[in-house]
């Protein structure tokens, strides 16, 4: 789906801060595929028991700050540029850390080696979308 197309239909002067279009699709398309890789992820470490409980939480939560990060930028007149910049910021650092605990277990669950790289992109996406916001 071609989200760009969608936000351009939307007014955008009254929005309170400016931002690249195609820069916010490829973001809150890494978002989403984060989203859905931790998910998967966390369905599987709750099949390998108590030990990934870690990794289980972990990815829960990436999955659903994700979700609602993505979900805050298809809202644009409802911005804030603060709020914004916090919900990128916490998606680094909860992406960071998932990436980080996902790679002790890649070697024995393949759906960690795939929530590491989808949360490695979600962060690069989210850091180029910070330092690209004006206002």
């Amino acid at each position: 789906m071609d989200t760009m197309a969608m936000m351009k239909t939307m007014s955008t002067s009254e929005m309170p801060m400016a931002m690249d279009a195609e820069l916010v699709q490829d973001t809150m398309m890494a978002m989403n595929a984060a989203s859905m890789a931790a998910t998967m992820c966390s369905a599987s470490d709750m099949q390998m028991g108590a030990d990934m409980a870690t990794c289980a939480a972990m990815c829960s939560n990436t999955a659903m700050l994700a979700d609602t990060g993505m979900r805050m930028m298809m809202r644009p007149m409802g911005m804030d540029a603060e709020a914004m910049r916090s919900m990128l910021a916490a998606c680094v650092a909860m992406g960071t850390a998932c990436a980080a605990e996902c790679r002790t277990h890649q070697d024995m669950d393949e759906s960690c080696r795939y929530c590491a790289m989808a949360c490695d992109e979600m962060v690069a996406k989210c850091e180029a979308m910070m330092a690209s916001m004006t206002a």
